[in-house]
């Protein structure tokens, strides 16, 4: 297949992301865990990678990690109204499902959508962000087709250090957080970090005229969230730890014109005991139990029949064994995934299932040469899945390399696809993937620039198939495996500094496409791109963005068009002292009205404040 390409942006603006594209550059000592389940130099990561840093969290001001994530290379983004309203993200224009959210290590998410709940997810506990793009189920299994997210919450070091944040903005917005974090020192040291944060808006309308569930009342949300991390080192090379995630969403949605408050809540639930040592001199092995619990419940009259209950837990216990040979690296793993859905509906979705994985993978280093490979094996209700991947990079000089992989990956059905009345079917299959990609990087420390192509087939896709092969099912049909599709692209990407300007852009070219039907898979644009630039005089700094997309299709028969649209940001800090500083960021200022999805409305020009508390 070619990649067919017409520009629907602006010449001149794609001229501009192409010429200075970005990804800002990363420190030489910068590690990346998520590209093989153990830090590694980012250096020596094959993998398309990105991370997003603690100061670029800290300047996003209110709103969402989907606000976070869209101005990412690789990601799109649709949401049904403001912050607190339903939404999904996009890698490399895989459906939300077809990529795995961590927290900590630990998976979240809901088995019944397969996806994870975004709304809920509190920006305010967020340290660090890593996205590995591409296949990665021949490490985490089941749904990584599109790629990997794992987010960390705030770690202890050092002396004891206390952080807050209080703001103001637009639509009443509302949020305040605090962190306290430290570590003792010694031969039994401690380590914490406790931090808490709430956000509360009065919103807007999250429909627009058109939607059958219209009403023009405002519709906030209320958020509110606690986190830690905490590490007790045992013995030399032994530690113990623990980690928790509280995060609690309530969120008013359009469900039509009504006096009664038609809302939702949404709770994310984590929590993860873990040990680690140092067994031998080159074997370091991790035991860890984790839980993760997803609640979901809906409110849409004061009668019983007016509400709606789904509760995923998810159980988890992973033995990871990193065994040193020479300089390369041999991994070993063993999972073992209970999944169980609770709901006060259909009696047939309220079971559990079981996933047990092996795995291993091996990575090494021959002077200018990179070398990875990794295969996994898991077996569950939907039968045995066997996955792998291979890598390749070539380092010309220290800033120059090549890269190349291939790997499979598979979409598990989802408790819904399975087993809900009239539309599931038992006998559904996974999705399977095959993705190939090559990538040329360069990084010398104050300019980066990266280009990469990938092209992954999908086949045995899930979707919703009218009339129902199987019987029964719904007018509008039921999940069927019927559909093949191609992701492909082109992603470029670059940052530099000019003059004491940090400038920077991304831009993505694809195809997400079905072939089963020749077009292109809804919501997804076929190029967007980011631009930034960034000034810093002292204790000010000032940055712009530019967020550019072009048109999008709201149904799979591509008779539904979402215009492409352009919206500019701008934030400034200032440091009053070493402890305090001052945060602004206007979004949209030009008001720009455009759509995610059809019928929805999107934030207008918003506008933000806050000052922020940090010692050290």
């Amino acid at each position: 297949m070619i990649l067919r390409f017409t520009p629907a942006l602006p010449l001149p603006a794609f001229a501009f992301v192409l010429a200075t594209c970005h990804a800002h550059a990363e420190p030489a000592s910068t590690v990346l865990v998520t590209a093989t389940r153990t830090p590694q130099a980012l250096a020596d990561v094959i993998s398309d990678s990105t991370i997003i840093d603690a100061e670029q969290i800290a300047r996003a001001g209110a709103g969402s990690i989907v606000d976070l994530l869209k101005r990412q290379r690789g990601i799109e983004v649709t949401r049904n109204g403001g912050a607190g309203s339903s939404s999904n993200v996009y890698i490399r224009g895989a459906n939300s499902n077809q990529s795995i959210v961590l927290f900590d290590g630990v998976r979240i998410g809901s088995s019944t959508t397969g996806a994870a709940n975004w709304s809920a997810i509190p920006l305010t506990a967020i340290d660090r962000i890593e996205i590995v793009y591409g296949p990665l189920s021949s490490l985490y299994g089941a749904d990584a087709i599109g790629g990997v997210i794992q987010i960390f919450t705030k770690k202890g070091q050092g002396a004891p250090a206390v952080t807050g944040f209080a703001g103001y903005g637009s639509d009443n917005t509302r949020e305040a957080d605090a962190t306290v974090s430290g570590s003792t020192g010694g031969e039994h040291s401690f380590s914490y970090a406790i931090s808490a944060g709430k956000e509360k808006s009065d919103g807007y309308s999250t429909a627009r005229p058109g939607l059958s569930s219209y009403n023009p009342d405002d519709d906030g949300y209320d958020k509110e969230n606690v986190a830690g991390q905490f590490g007790l080192q045992l013995a030399k090379g032994v530690e113990a730890g623990a980690l928790f995630l509280h995060s609690r969403l309530d969120a008013q949605y359009d469900s039509g014109v009504s006096s009664y408050d038609t809302r939702s809540e949404n709770t994310i639930d984590t929590a993860s005991v873990f040990a680690r040592a140092q067994l031998l001199p080159s074997w370091r092995s991790l035991l860890q139990y984790s839980e993760t619990r997803d609640k979901g419940a809906n409110y849409t009259s004061a009668t019983a029949a007016g509400y709606t209950r789904i509760d995923t837990k998810q159980g988890f216990i992973t033995w990871q064994s990193d065994v040193t040979i020479g300089a390369d690296t041999l991994q070993l793993l063993y999972e073992h995934r209970k999944e169980e859905v609770d709901t006060n509906g259909a009696a047939a979705m309220n079971r559990d299932r079981n996933t047990n994985s092996f795995a291993a993978s091996y990575n090494a280093r021959r002077r200018a040469q990179l070398f990875s490979a990794s295969a996994r094996r898991d077996n569950s209700v939907y039968g045995n899945q066997n996955t792998g991947a291979i890598g390749y990079g070539y380092q010309f000089t220290r800033a120059l390399r090549a890269t190349a992989s291939y790997g499979s990956s598979f979409r598990a059905p989802t408790y819904n696809e399975l087993y809900f009345p009239n539309y599931g079917n038992a006998a559904n299959r996974p999705e399977k993937g095959r993705n190939a990609e090559v990538g040329l990087r360069y990084d010398d420390g104050i300019n980066a620039m990266s280009a990469g192509y990938y092209r992954n087939r999908l086949t045995d896709m899930l979707v919703n198939t009218n009339p129902c092969p199987f019987g029964g099912g719904y007018t509008s049909g039921c999940a069927y495996n019927v559909n093949r599709a191609t992701l492909e692209g082109i992603t470029l990407s670059a940052a530099t500094r000019v003059m004491g300007v940090n400038l920077g852009a991304n831009a993505d070219l694809q195809d997400p496409q079905d072939d089963t039907t020749g077009k292109r898979l809804i919501r997804r644009a076929k190029r967007h791109a980011n631009v930034t630039a960034d000034y810093g005089t002292g204790a000010l700094k000032a940055g712009v963005e530019v967020e550019l997309s072009s048109a999008r299709f709201e149904n799979a028969a591509n008779t539904v068009r979402l215009g492409g649209y352009g919206l500019v940001n701008l934030y400034a800090t200032y440091a009053f002292t070493r402890d305090w500083s001052a945060l602004v960021r206007w979004n949209n200022i030009g008001d720009k009205q455009y759509d995610l999805a059809r019928y929805y409305n999107t934030p207008g020009a918003k506008i933000f404040a806050g000052i922020r508390y940090g010692y050290k």
